[in-house]
């Protein structure tokens, strides 16, 4: 079993796929007990002068208390980014198609990664493993977890925010998620047994 998880953060010029740019990416792999496996990487990418030119002016104040805009002129370039994020995931990660994109709110993420860095892209499972949808969950089922979680203060860096989606979903683990090893398989079987549809 394949239980690695490769956790992305980007940072980008705005939301945008066709005028927006990538300028931040950082990677952590960990285990499936959330382990985080080797250093990671954290690469910032130099965009074009457009992208920098028609950044939203909110974005432009968030890049600017974070300090990565003043990283920018010193960034590389997209194809050395995707190969220093690959080696690092391929380290890890030794077959292509099994270990899930994690984080939050990473579809769109994986909408920049599948535009600028194709190759680390198709590395990953289709599936997604996205803690903002468990947050989103536990606001309207478990109020008292989600208004108690970890306070966050990433600042907006790629590999800040990773560690904090990572602690994140410890977080909910422990506290909305049914203590392991769970039930048994008897018990499984009669809560499956009520939530069968009828067929047709």
């Amino acid at each position: 079993m394949n239980d690695r998880m490769v956790w992305i953060d980007c940072e980008m010029t705005g939301l945008s796929l066709s005028d927006d740019a990538l300028i931040e990416v950082a990677a952590l792999v960990t285990d499936s007990e959330l382990n985080v496996l080797g250093e990671g990487v954290d690469i910032v990418i130099r965009p074009p002068d457009s992208a920098l030119e028609t950044m939203p002016e909110v974005v432009r104040q968030m890049h600017t208390a974070s300090g990565l805009l003043d990283e920018l002129p010193g960034g590389t370039t997209l194809a050395d980014a995707e190969e220093q994020v690959l080696a690092y995931v391929r380290e890890h990660v030794k077959e292509p198609g099994k270990a899930p994109l994690c984080g939050n709110s990473v579809g769109t993420d994986r909408g920049f990664l599948l535009r600028d860095m194709p190759t680390l892209e198709d590395y990953l499972h289709y599936r997604i493993v996205d803690v903002s949808s468990i947050k989103e969950l536990a606001r309207r089922w478990y109020p008292r977890a989600y208004f108690n979680s970890p306070e966050k203060n990433g600042n907006h860096r790629a590999l800040a925010d990773i560690r904090e989606s990572i602690a994140e979903l410890r977080y909910y683990r422990e506290a909305v998620f049914v203590p392991q090893p769970g039930p048994d398989s008897d018990t499984a079987r009669t809560i499956a047994a009520k939530h069968v549809l009828p067929a047709g």
